[in-house]
Parts: structure tokens; sequence; C-alpha cells
């Protein structure tokens, strides 16, 4: 009788490994899965076969191994689902940004790009600001010009600059960058500076989507805050 309860522990270690293996490997195809149950199927068949007489399986034991392997399963036909519903936001996603190509969009950064007139940028204030001060500087660091704002809600919002200096001269066409400081009362608002660009394209990159903007490069489809 020893025998043959050894080899009903043998076979109850046997499936805990089996199931274990199983629920780490939930992602598997669904051919996986059918042999994981095929071979817990044998083995608690093999268990009923050899059990002691004396000492049979507890119903309780067994319910809760047939339910541990329909846990398993689930996991996997709930993983499947979730593979179908990404899949189906990623075409929507493609859709959505492929509708941004030839518009401008506000992105984080703090690049201007002055031509021949105005430009554009915006920040994103984590909070409402009594005063939002702007600041453009050239590509060496120098104080453009200097400008407030006024009082900002939180959240995004843009700006134009005329292209003039404080001195109310016209800066030369080229690269500046730009700072926003906020307050409220007598406290600081954080305040993330963002840039304007043009989408030109539309590239996947490691299953996620990013905007080629003209002349400034790749950006994250969610990191846009604003489009015009």
């Amino acid at each position: 009788m020893n025998a043959v309860q050894s080899a009903v522990n043998s076979s109850s270690d046997i499936f805990a490994a089996i199931n274990a293996q199983a629920k780490a490997g939930a992602t598997n195809a669904s051919s996986d899965s059918e042999d994981v149950q095929n071979r817990f199927l044998k083995l608690l068949v093999t268990q009923l076969k050899n059990q002691d007489p004396l000492n049979p399986l507890d119903n309780a034991a067994v319910t809760t191994q047939i339910s541990q392997i329909s846990t398993v399963a689930g996991i996997e036909n709930l993983n499947a689902t979730m593979q179908t519903l990404l899949s189906n936001f990623n075409d929507s996603q493609s859709m959505q940004a492929a509708g941004l190509i030839g518009k401008s969009v506000l992105v984080p950064g703090s690049r201007l790009v002055l031509g021949d007139g105005e430009t554009s940028g915006g920040a994103n204030l984590a909070g409402p600001a009594d005063k939002v001060t702007l600041t453009i500087l050239d590509a060496a660091g120098k104080v453009v010009q200097s400008q407030n704002l006024g009082a900002r809600d939180a959240g995004s919002f843009s700006f134009t600059w005329d292209g003039k200096t404080d001195a109310g001269a016209t800066a030369p066409p080229g690269n500046y960058s730009f700072t926003i400081a906020a307050v409220r009362g007598s406290e600081t608002v954080a305040a993330e500076t963002m840039q304007l660009g043009t989408v030109s394209a539309l590239v996947r990159d490691k299953g996620a989507f990013q905007l080629e903007l003209a002349g400034q490069g790749r950006v994250d489809f969610n990191k846009v805050q604003q489009i015009f």
C-alpha cells in the first residue's frame, strides 16, 4: 500500500509542477494550453486509479485541482481577448494619428523656429496661475524678449511671439528657445514648456505610433497636448 500511496503522492507533486508551469506560461499559444490540460487529465485519472482505498482522495482536493486548471484556461482566454482589444486599439490609434498629417501640434519641448514673421509655442500648467511670464532666448542663451502672459487656468495653452525683441527690433530668423515661469500668489506653479510642430509623417515603432515633426524629429502620439 505504501508503494501505491507513494505513486499517488508523486502524481500530485507532478500535477502541482505542471499547474505552476501552466500559470507561468499563461500567454502561450492555445495548443500549449490543450497539451497542459491533457497532461493534467491523465495525471488526475492516474491519481484516481491508484488511490488508497482506505484513504481515498478528498473530494475538495479533486475539486480544487480541477478549478485550478480551469483558472489557467480562463487566464489564457482573457489574455487572448486582451490581445485582440489591444490590436483594435492600435488600429484605431493609427487612423487618428494619420489624420494629423499636415496639422500643427503642441508637444513637450522648448524650441521656437522664427521665420519671416511670427512663431508660436505653448505651456502646460499644473494648476491655475495669477501670472505667467514668457522669456525668449537666442541660441547663445541671451534674453531676446520677456513678456507677461497674464493669468492662466490649469492645463495647456498657446502663445504667439511676433518676432520682436524687448527693444522693438525684429529678431533675425533662426532657432530660439523659451522658458515659462508661473506663480499663484507667492507659490510657484509647475509649468512644462510645449513647442509647436507640423506633423509630416506617421511612424510605427515597437508597437506604438510616433509622429514625425518637420525639422524636430519624432514624438510619441500620446504626448500631443493640442492640435491646430
